[in-house]
């Protein structure tokens, strides 16, 4: 039985929410249950998702026994375990994604992939992307930051140790840093997409995805230690700022 909760609906239109978290992770051993800010990595993303006012559902798709207990005790409902096929580094996100529409059964709308490791993601920013995918009428919508260093100034190696610059198209030539163009990358902090559009296609990302701007302090991705004292510290800035109001 499906845990749907009571929210404000968008244009009539139902939207599942999953979250994946595997056992297994080689950059970050457990890093799904690492404590962060004093609760486990995925209570961010479970919290963040279940207080989002558009989101009808929220599921937790894993391999893992204790992740699934853990996110069961946090009011997550987890309505499937996850195959081993879709718990290894070779599975993408968007076939986790589709099995998971699949698996559950009802149908749904629009679907938005949140991944664990983007904590610092917002319920704000959850709506914000699903408001303007429905606005524009977009199929997806994809959350992106400014990258800090431009990779117009990047340069290849090669084995002899001589660089090449690194070839983009359009090539630009500019010397000051604000005559760059601006450039966006994938955060990994939200993926939603209309759920028959990304059966069909079987990626988030395609000529019609739109994008929605996230700061760089919402945008830090754990993919190694380095990146939990980076949240850490930006938790407790956000906690010393808090008790100062």
């Amino acid at each position: 039985m499906s845990l749907m909760k009571s929210t404000q609906m968008i244009n009539g239109k139902t939207i599942l929410a999953v979250i994946p978290a595997r056992g297994g992770s080689k950059g970050v051993k457990r890093k799904n249950l690492r404590n962060v800010g004093g609760k486990p990595l995925i209570e961010w993303t479970i919290d963040a998702a279940k207080n989002a006012q558009y989101i009808d559902r929220v599921i937790f798709s894993s391999e893992d026994q204790e992740l699934m207990g853990v996110a069961t005790e946090l009011g997550c409902e987890v309505p499937f375990a996850r195959p081993d096929d879709l718990a290894t580094d070779e599975a993408s996100m968007s076939d986790v994604v589709c099995h998971a529409i699949r698996e559950c059964g009802e149908f749904h709308d629009y679907v938005v992939l949140l991944q664990p490791t983007s904590p610092l993601r917002s319920s704000e920013d959850i709506d914000q992307v699903v408001g303007m995918c429905v606005k524009n009428n977009a199929p997806a919508c994809v959350s992106v930051s400014k990258v800090s260093k431009s990779p117009y100034w990047m340069y290849e190696r090669k084995e002899n140790g001589l660089i090449n610059p690194l070839k983009i198209s359009p090539e630009i030539k500019a010397y000051r840093r604000q005559d760059l163009p601006s450039i966006y990358q994938l955060n990994g902090a939200i993926y939603f997409a209309d759920c028959k559009w990304l059966l069909e296609r079987n990626s988030f990302v395609c000529e019609e995805t739109i994008s929605y701007v996230m700061p760089s302090e919402r945008s830090v991705d754990v993919d190694e230690e380095l990146d939990l004292i980076m949240i850490n510290a930006i938790l407790s800035v956000r906690n010393n700022e808090s008790e100062k109001q």
